[in-house]
This record gives C-alpha cells, structure tokens and sequence, in this order.
C-alpha cells in the first residue's frame, strides 16, 4: 500500500529523529545533533515554500514543480484550482462580453449609478437619449444632468414612479425615466423614447377637442329643433316618444361633447394645478343643494364636514372632480338609500369621502374605473344617462392637485370614494 502525503511527512520526520539520536549516540552531544537535523529539515521545506511562490508568479501554462509527498500533493491541488480559476474567468469574460453586447444593442438608455449617484457604465443609447459617454464614468450624474425636475426625482426612492420630460440632447425628444434599485446600493437609470406615442397623444388629444369644439354647434341646433317638435301640439301621437327619445339622446351627447372637451383642458393644462384659495365647506353646501333638487335621488344626503380647512387649487376642476363623484353615488344609489360626504383630515392630509348605500362595484372592475368611456354595467349607464368620462375628469383633476383616488366597494353593499390631497394643498380658513 503507498502511503499517502502526510505518511512521507511522519516517515522522513521519523527518520530525521531517528538520525539525529543515533549521532549523537555514536559522537557524543545529542541535543546539537538533534538542532542540526532539525534546521535542515526546516531549511528543506523553506526551499520548497520558494519554489512554490516561484512557480505561482509564472504564468497559469506552467506546469507544476515534481515533488515527493505533501509538497507534491500541494502542487497537484494548486494546479488544478488555476485551471479551473482560469475556465471560470473565461466563462466569466463570455458572459460578460455578451451582457456587454446585448446592453449596448438596446434601443433604451441604461446608467449604472452607485451610492453617490456616480457613473459606474453607460451604454450606447444613453449617450443618444441622454448626452452620456463613457468618459463620464466616475462622475455624479447630477453634474451632468442638471434639470431641476431629474435632480429632485433621483432623491425620491420610488421605483415605480416614472418622470416624463425632454432629452438634454434633443429638446423635441420625449423621454420617460425611471430609476430601478439593485444589489446593496447600486441602482440602474433607465430612459426610453417616447416621443412617437407623446405625438400620437397629442394628435389625439388635438383631435378630440376640435372634434367635440365642432360637434357643439350642429349638436346645439338639431337639440333646439327637438325641443320645439316635442312641444309641438299638432305632432302625431306615435311620433311623440320617439321625437323625446332623441332629444334625451342628444342631450346625452351634449354632456358627453362637454366632458371630452374638459378632459382636453385638463391634459392641455400644466403639470401642477394653479393655486388659488378653494372654500371647500362651501362648495359641498352648493353640491348638497343642486343633488337635493335632483327629481330622482337617495331619501338621505348628509354633509360631514370635519374640518374648516380649505385647498389651494383650482376651484372650478375641484368642483367638476366633487360633483362627478357625487354624482355617481347618487346615480348608482336607489330612492330609500343614502349618501353620506364627508370632508375631514385624517393625518395631515385633506379628505373627502363620499360613501353610498348604492349597487356596489366587483373588485376587478375597481382598477379600470378612471378608464375613459368603461361603464361597469353599460345598460344601466345608458339609462341613467352616463358619459363614461367622469371619473376620468376626476383622475386627471386629482393629478393636477398631486392627490389620488381610493376606492372601496362591494356588491350590493355599496361603495367609497376617496379624495385624498397633500398637506401641502391645504389651508385654514380664518
């Protein structure tokens, strides 16, 4: 049986002793003849230490050194970890060659940012949509990207919010960015070139409100026609109904032209709404007095207000976005049932909720419910008289005064509408 490494290692070490006690025997001084040997072994294994650092600094190709018993089996071990280190790094470098290659393919932009929002590598879109180049790498991004609007959204850590602005390169470019968080403090800046679809918007948006600015006065003339035959006594009683059918239809299509062209106002309108003074328990007295009017309405319609605080907005999109809102609770509520508004603070932000007693709305039509023209029950939207766009207006209302919509329904149970506004849009009254 061979012995392994470590049993040439006991065997010369025994031998060394073995030698050492017979000289010493044989010449007297033991101890000094013992101490000689085991310099000489230790000056044995210093030589092979270097060696192997010898070896080691030589290039990976060298094979390793042939030595007998543990040195030899440290040279086989350390050879093989090169070789497979050396397989590894050129399975490393192929990885990243094509990672390389597939990121500067990309038609979007791609920054690598660190901790201190320096440059670590950009790739090849960036430098179309973003004016970076490869020379920019170690420099904070901020530097050289310096719109006020990009500087403030970089601080805010939210990955899924997503900044529309104009290229530094071409003032014409739209682009859409969006920062996405990775690894321990690294993150990664993405921006995509929505021009086209920012010009298609804006074909559309032009279209719809020269359509609907056009439609007003055909519209407006063939209503007054209608109404004149409806009251017309000499009309034939089979024609009666029809003649009213479609002056109800027509004015349906007078609120639906009046709708689309606020939403054309809105979008036309800046990022961030005016600010003016809004007297917000006034505006829901005058709604309360205009849904108590209403022929067919909930036997209950109660105001809560909780708070004399006021917003800084503009008042008439609040008041589109309010009466929408309540509008459609009463709409959707039956005549023994109940509406309840309520403006209050909760936290510091300003809120009004408007909660029915009414039909209630499924829980996967709740996401689609500010989408232009979606009806959750199109044949009871007919019949009410609907447009399908208010809720729209309220979202874009809602934006424009940096607040948002929250939703709570169920079936049968009714529904609640949630307006909810900064602290920053409110004020007190005095």
């Amino acid at each position: 049986m061979t012995p392994g490494p470590w049993g040439y290692v006991l065997f010369r070490f025994a031998a060394l002793l073995g030698a050492a006690i017979l000289f010493g025997t044989l010449f007297g001084r033991p101890f000094a003849w013992l101490s000689a040997f085991l310099l000489a072994y230790l000056g044995w294994h210093l030589w092979h230490l270097w060696q192997l650092e010898t070896w080691l600094r030589k290039k990976l190709g060298e094979p390793p050194r042939d030595a007998a018993g543990l040195w030899g089996d440290v040279y086989a071990k350390l050879h093989r970890v090169r070789l497979q280190s050396r397989a590894r790094k050129k399975r490393l470098a192929r990885v990243l060659k094509e990672f390389r290659k597939s990121t500067q393919a990309l038609p979007d932009a791609g920054v690598l940012l660190d901790a201190d929002h320096e440059i670590a590598w950009v790739n090849k879109a960036a430098g179309k949509l973003l004016g970076l180049q490869r020379e920019d790498r170690g420099q904070r991004i901020e530097n050289l990207l310096r719109a006020p609007e990009f500087v403030e959204f970089l601080r805010q850590d939210d990955p899924e919010r997503v900044l529309r602005t104009s290229s530094p390169v071409d003032p014409e470019m739209r682009l859409a960015l969006q920062v996405v968080p990775y690894g321990e403090t690294q993150r990664l800046l993405l921006a995509r070139d929505t021009t086209h679809a920012y010009r298609l918007e804006s074909v559309r948006r032009t279209f719809v409100a020269n359509a609907s600015h056009e439609l007003r006065s055909p519209l407006t003339v063939i209503s007054g026609y209608l109404d004149a035959l409806a009251e017309e006594p000499d009309l034939v009683e089979h024609w009666r109904e029809p003649v009213q059918e479609m002056a109800r239809q027509s004015e349906r299509m007078r609120r639906i032209i009046e709708d689309l062209l606020t939403l054309s106002r809105l979008e036309a309108s800046g990022a961030e709404a005016e600010r003016e003074r809004v007297d917000i328990a006034g505006m829901l007295a005058s709604l309360r007095k205009e849904a108590v009017a209403r022929p067919e309405r909930p036997a209950v319609i109660e105001v809560e207000v909780e708070s004399q605080l006021g917003l800084w907005g503009a008042e008439s999109e609040i008041y589109s976005a309010f009466a929408n809102i309540i509008g459609n609770a009463l709409k959707y509520t039956a005549a023994d049932g109940s509406v309840h508004i309520r403006w209050r603070l909760e936290g510091d932000e300003p809120c009004l909720t408007v909660t029915d007693t009414g039909v209630g709305i499924p829980a996967e039509a709740i996401p689609r419910l500010t989408e232009r023209f979606y009806r959750v029950d199109k044949s009871r939207d007919r019949a009410t008289g609907g447009t399908g766009l208010g809720l729209a207006i309220v979202k874009h209302v809602l934006q424009r005064h940096g607040a948002w919509l929250e939703v709570e329904s169920e079936l049968g149970q009714g529904s609640s509408f949630t307006c909810r506004f900064p602290a920053e849009r409110a004020w007190l009254k005095d």
